[in-house]
């Protein structure tokens, strides 16, 4: 994933292709901050660094520093600010609706999503956290009724989540599924299926078994990529983890 689509270390083919003309504009306003600072000694240094601290790219780390620091309700507000600075990015922050969740503001984050499923229809992770949203806004059943389509999605266990999620598979199946393959495969494949099976936990109101699964996903299964560290922000929100690991 490219530095816009913004600081997640597992880079996919699908994401860079998505984010391809936002990146170009990012580019743009790059080389705008670099003029800037080359020509500082004939501007106002303050004036200088606040254009600096405007752009995009910027505001865009800020959202995403401030959500693994646990602030979700700051960090959907840079998302929001971002979104005024450049709104042809929006479709593809994902990332803000993350934060959005997180927030409480499920409203938001519905929406969020269905605007991403124009620019990313095959990831199973679209649907899933707008159920969560609307679940979390109205009820799991109506969730369930009003779930995203989406295409294919290679990845495991993706498939198992989404059956899962549509009321079509067992928690036991998703689990299975993840027990494939490498032991590096399998471990970040049960971050994803302990993260997922937690989220739907949590919105269908059984916390004792999502702080299980979360605290699979954060702790024995932790991975250093973006979804990974999600684990640990929710454990971290919800009280769970007393600080990063």
């Amino acid at each position: 994933m490219t530095h816009l689509c913004f600081l997640n270390p597992f880079a996919t083919q699908r994401c860079m292709q998505r984010v391809a003309s936002v990146v170009s504009a990012l580019l743009v306003t790059l080389a705008h901050s670099g003029f800037l600072l080359l020509h500082a000694q004939d501007r106002s240094d303050i004036a200088v660094q606040k254009e600096i601290v405007s752009t995009p790219n910027h505001i865009f780390e800020k959202a995403v520093v401030l959500f693994f620091d646990a602030k979700p309700v700051e960090s959907a507000n840079a998302f929001d600010q971002l979104i005024e600075v450049q709104p042809e990015c929006q479709p593809d922050l994902w990332q803000r609706g993350l934060a959005l969740y997180y927030a409480g503001r499920f409203e938001d984050g519905q929406k969020q999503f269905e605007l991403h499923k124009t620019v990313n229809p095959n990831d199973v992770e679209n649907p899933a956290w707008h159920y969560l949203c609307v679940a979390r806004a109205t009820s799991p059943e109506n969730a369930c009724r009003h779930m995203l389509a989406v295409g294919t999605d290679l990845r495991v266990p993706m498939k198992q989540i989404l059956a899962f999620y549509q009321g079509n598979c067992s928690e036991q199946d998703v689990l299975a599924a993840a027990g494939v393959g490498s032991s590096e495969s399998q471990r970040n494949q049960f971050c994803y299926a302990h993260l997922y099976l937690g989220l739907y936990a949590e919105a269908n109101g059984d916390m004792g078994k999502a702080k299980h699964h979360i605290l699979q996903a954060a702790g024995p299964y932790a991975m250093n990529h973006y979804m990974g560290r999600v684990a640990n922000v929710h454990a971290r929100i919800r009280g769970w983890l007393l600080s990063a690991e």
